[in-house]
């Protein structure tokens, strides 16, 4: 079931890849970065490690916010890390660890996780899940290696690597949802709101990314 309450989207994240998706699909989140030490969270799982600080994440901005009677805030939390040959693999530690992490991965495959943990301030209800995509990596060269970990691109996200930006040519395929491997699940955001009684329709701007108006639906 909708609401006429006026809806805001906080994202718990600095990841401008998130906040590109979510306006690319006609929502305008407002941004506050959680601050939340990743080290803290430890977990032989995959999917638990991911949930868990995507919950931190999301429980961090929570306590900085204020419900109010005329706004329905809702904040998401998100968190990815790959799965690879056995091992959970998030941002590297540096250009060595980039280089040494696509030595192993090219020409092979991996899972990549994203945790997303949605909470509603006003009823103060929450839903969360993890989407997984399968990722197969090109086996590409040692120079492109360089190159590439050279744009300090791969430092900078879970797993060493993009689908979105410069390291898109060196992933020959995805099995799932590539939104995942960005970093936030567009279908699973819609049924994380349907859990809350909410439409993504709802989240709508009035002006798409295109300049076409948007009939507001909520």
């Amino acid at each position: 079931m909708s609401t006429f309450m006026p809806l805001r989207l906080v994202l718990a994240s600095q990841s401008p890849a998130r906040r590109k998706l979510l306006q690319a699909a006609g929502i305008e989140p407002d941004v506050l970065v959680s601050g939340v030490d990743e080290s803290q969270v430890v977990s032989d799982r995959p999917e638990d490690l991911c949930l868990e600080l995507a919950r931190l994440k999301a429980q961090a901005v929570l306590g900085r916010l204020r419900a109010t009677p005329d706004e329905r805030t809702l904040v998401l939390g998100c968190d990815s890390v790959l799965a690879f040959d056995g091992e959970i693999l998030g941002k590297p530690v540096d250009a060595a660890d980039a280089t040494r992490r696509w030595q192993r991965m090219r020409g092979r495959s991996g899972v990549l996780h994203t945790g997303h943990c949605l909470i509603d301030i006003v009823r103060d209800s929450r839903a969360e899940a993890v989407a997984s995509t399968t990722v197969h990596f090109a086996d590409i060269s040692d120079e492109e290696i360089a190159a590439y970990v050279a744009t300090g691109e791969p430092l900078a996200v879970a797993g060493a690597f993009t689908i979105d930006g410069l390291g898109g040519p060196f992933l020959t395929g995805i099995e799932g949802d590539p939104g995942t491997v960005v970093g936030l699940s567009l279908p699973l955001l819609r049924s994380l709101l349907g859990e809350l009684g909410l439409r993504i329709t709802d989240l709508w701007t009035k002006v798409a990314p295109g300049g076409q108006e948007i009939e507001h639906l909520g």
